[in-house]
């Protein structure tokens, strides 16, 4: 201690001795009989040239630029009253589509399946927990020692009675999440978030085997009565929620698309600033016939969420390393063969005209939190039972006729 307060004065010296001649005159004159008040000038010019030499110029950028970007973030978040949302211009969107996400999801992937030991699973996992909120009580198996990698403790089920299926509604919630966006499709334009929309035709694809009248519009098309309207609804799973996706109704998958795509993140910040974000990502739709017609459960991939698994297809692999822009890959169930009959035994029941969902089956899963969007066809009068931004869980109902 003696030599650490030797080397503190011996520095305070140094710099007593460095000063200028006025300064240390300042400090060394008027005797035991000067003022207080020359005292304390006399400290606080030595305590000023212990600090560094103020640059204007830095200073003034630094607050400027705080400033501005200040207002800039305000103005954002305060839009005109009637005034579109403002987007990411398509040079910010291309220079995120740069970014490697699709590699950084692989990656993610990898370190998912690495095995933790024992003793590290515990403070992991309850990290992540404490982190996202996940309620464990409801999992099928509460020890986080049985999780042997991340992958598992994500994928983790339910006990069976924790998620009771609505019934009164004609169709459920697929998945735990919350609610992005809802309502009737329009002109072929479907809102991500509101005000912000995307092709139903670049979503979907095209749709063969049906009319190509080029007088009807695409959403004419999907169609099968004139009484009818198309809705859908986005449901955003975060990090923290249960990661499977479920059957919202009784219906039968006729055909599988595979879109590969980017993985930018489906944050709903970042839904409002880009545009078709859901028709740049990577996605599997699954599209069919319900009782009122075509129905479609698309999931969306998203960073760290290249991984989609669809339980009656083992030939789906998402996030692969290659892929062509634009692409897409369809795999038909109603010429169904041996590996896809016996693969729907998991998830429903196979048929020579696709494979049938009941209500609430299990469909597949998510790496990470991710998007489902629902698009389906009903009668006009069809209404949602649904607040945008509320909370929901699997087969909760989201409407009813």
């Amino acid at each position: 201690m003696a030599a650490v307060l030797r080397r503190a004065c011996s520095g305070v010296s140094s710099r007593v001795s460095s000063l200028s001649y006025s300064q240390q005159r300042v400090l060394n004159t008027g005797g035991p009989r000067r003022s207080v008040f020359q005292m304390v000038c006399s400290v606080l010019e030595i305590c000023r040239s212990f600090l560094p030499r103020r640059r204007t110029l830095p200073l003034l950028l630094v607050t400027g630029g705080g400033y501005l970007g200040y207002q800039h973030y305000k103005g954002r978040g305060q839009p005109e009253e009637g005034a579109p949302p403002r987007t990411a211009s398509p040079t910010q969107v291309a220079l995120y589509h740069s970014f490697p996400t699709r590699l950084l999801s692989r990656a993610w992937g990898r370190l998912n399946g690495v095995e933790l030991p024992t003793w590290l699973r515990k403070p992991v996992y309850s990290l992540y927990i404490w982190t996202f909120g996940v309620n464990m009580q409801e999992a099928a198996v509460e020890d986080l020692h049985h999780y042997r990698n991340l992958g598992e403790f994500f994928r983790r089920q339910l006990k069976p009675a924790v998620r009771p299926l609505c019934a009164s509604s004609c169709l459920i919630s697929p998945a735990d999440g919350r609610i992005l966006h809802f309502g009737r499709v329009q002109n072929s334009q479907v809102e991500q978030v509101k005000g912000v929309t995307y092709s139903l035709e670049h979503f979907l694809g095209p749709q063969r085997g049906r009319s190509q009248d080029a007088s009807r519009s695409f959403q004419d098309l999907l169609l099968s009565s004139p009484q009818n309207d198309l809705f859908h609804v986005v449901v955003y799973l975060a990090p923290g929620d249960y990661h499977c996706f479920h059957s919202p109704t009784d219906w039968r998958v006729e055909l599988r698309r595979h879109f590969p795509g980017s993985l930018m993140s489906v944050n709903p910040g970042v839904a409002r600033l880009v545009k078709e974000l859901f028709c740049l990502n990577e996605r599997v739709a699954l599209s069919g016939q319900w009782q009122h017609g075509f129905f479609s459960l698309t999931a969306v991939g998203a960073t760290n969420v290249g991984s989609i698994r669809v339980y009656f297809d083992q030939d789906l692999q998402t996030n692969a390393p290659r892929y062509s822009k634009g692409s897409f890959h369809d795999r038909s169930y109603v010429a169904l063969d041996d590996q896809v009959l016996k693969a729907a035994d998991e998830g429903g029941v196979a048929s020579g005209e696709g494979v049938v969902l009941q209500r609430g089956a299990a469909v597949g899963e998510f790496n990470l939190g991710s998007t489902i969007v629902l698009l389906f066809e009903a009668p006009k009068d069809f209404s949602f039972d649904l607040q945008p931004g509320q909370r929901i869980r699997v087969g909760e109902g989201l409407g009813s006729l």
